[in-house]
């Protein structure tokens, strides 16, 4: 019984392999035994890709694609990626070493570069990478805290200067690009406009007069990479970003230093070996037609001094700051103080004029200082400073 049962299974499984293998097969026995090609069938490939819809040819670049091209590709050779290492120590005072990252860029076929002081501040080594990926070793030849720059030189052949604007004559508006080394990633540009022209605090403590504000997205590693207009000339340095108490990444609000600050600093040291850039010592506030209104001041613009750098020129002068803290929006500030309208004969409207002023002017000049105390116009005589010796005073 058992072998007949033995000899019956295998005739079928002899027929069942005779019919699958030796004759056609159609229908759904077919489907489940031959199923379709896979994805990776090339016949299947190419009818999908004749199927789908096309373009006869790569669309053109709008005008304002092909201005966000030009800008890039003139100013990116001139623009370096910045590694500084310091040394800090561990938990049993054994040395560590510690790479910073930051940006900058070309101001001569001499190798010199500008950046912000911060970027390469108590650095043992630093190490310049240009666009082409080679680097180089840098030597720090110039540091001046007070307006947060540092001058480099590298040994390079072959080398492309940026071009430097001019930053007085800004407008809240125009159209600036950001490229620079953000989180490590090379060669990266934002665009964005002219938010502001305002006076702020840097990072190291130093008074930015004149600071570009700007919404071009500003990260960690973009410090000391430059901003440009729509022309690829450089109008600033990217120094530090607002952050609203958040995380240390953008948020919609940078800053840059103006590039005719640099120039001032750049033309002090090559005649005189050190910096001497000007100051009153003084913390001030734009005003405007409606402020001026609301506080009752006897001029539309002009600056309102909010502080005076105690000792410093401006309170030695006799100039006064405010008296009453008071807020615009939620910002704080100092009004009863002395309204500037005038430098030298110069008018003064706002921050950015008087950086424009003092550009133009040396530590231990006397200038003519033109101010509405109350309602009462004065002039007064004051002789600047050197801002190094005010850097980060409390003002």
């Amino acid at each position: 019984m058992k072998f007949r049962l033995f000899i019956l299974t295998l005739a079928i499984l002899g027929g069942f392999y005779y019919v699958t293998t030796r004759t056609p097969v159609t229908g759904k026995l077919a489907a489940y035994l031959h199923p379709t090609p896979s994805s990776g069938d090339p016949a299947l490939l190419h009818n999908l890709h004749a199927a789908l819809p096309q373009a006869e040819a790569a669309p053109a670049l709008t005008p304002e694609e092909q201005e966000n091209v030009a800008v890039y590709k003139r100013a990116l050779p001139s623009v370096v990626n910045i590694t500084s290492t310091t040394v800090t120590f561990d938990f049993f005072y054994g040395p560590v070493p510690q790479q910073g990252q930051g940006s900058g860029f070309i101001l001569d076929k001499q190798g010199h570069i500008l950046t912000n002081l911060h970027v390469v501040s108590n650095a043992r080594q630093v190490e310049v990478t240009l666009y082409d990926k080679h680097q180089y070793k840098a030597r720090v030849l110039l540091t001046d805290r007070a307006h947060d720059l540092a001058l480099l030189q590298i040994d390079a052949p072959n080398l492309q200067p940026a071009i430097l604007s001019d930053s007085r004559n800004l407008q809240v508006g125009q159209i600036v690009y950001a490229i620079g080394n953000p989180f490590g990633l090379s060669g990266t540009m934002t665009r964005g406009i002219v938010s502001s022209i305002r006076s702020v605090r840097g990072p190291l403590g130093n008074l930015i007069e004149g600071a570009i504000q700007t919404d071009a997205a500003i990260n960690p590693g973009n410090s000391g990479g430059p901003l440009l207009n729509t022309h690829g000339e450089v109008i600033g340095i990217n120094s530090m970003i607002a952050t609203g108490g958040g995380a240390d990444q953008n948020a919609g609000i940078g800053f840059a230093i103006p590039i005719n600050t640099a120039k001032a600093v750049l033309d002090d040291f090559a005649h005189y070996g050190k910096v001497l850039r000007p100051t009153m010592g003084v913390q001030s506030l734009p005003i405007g037609p409606d402020i001026a209104d609301q506080m009752g001041l006897p001029a539309e613009y002009g600056v309102l001094i909010e502080r005076v750098v105690p000792g410093g020129p401006a309170d030695r002068a006799g100039l006064r700051g405010g008296t009453q803290k008071a807020y615009l929006g939620n910002t704080p500030i100092y009004v009863g103080g002395d309204l500037i309208v005038a430098i030298d004969g110069e008018p003064v409207e706002n921050a950015q004029d008087v950086s424009g002023i003092m550009d133009g002017l040396r530590s231990g000049q006397t200038v003519t200082v033109t101010i509405y105390r109350g309602q009462k116009r004065m002039d007064v005589k004051v002789m600047l400073g050197t801002e190094s010796d005010t850097a980060g005073a409390p003002v």
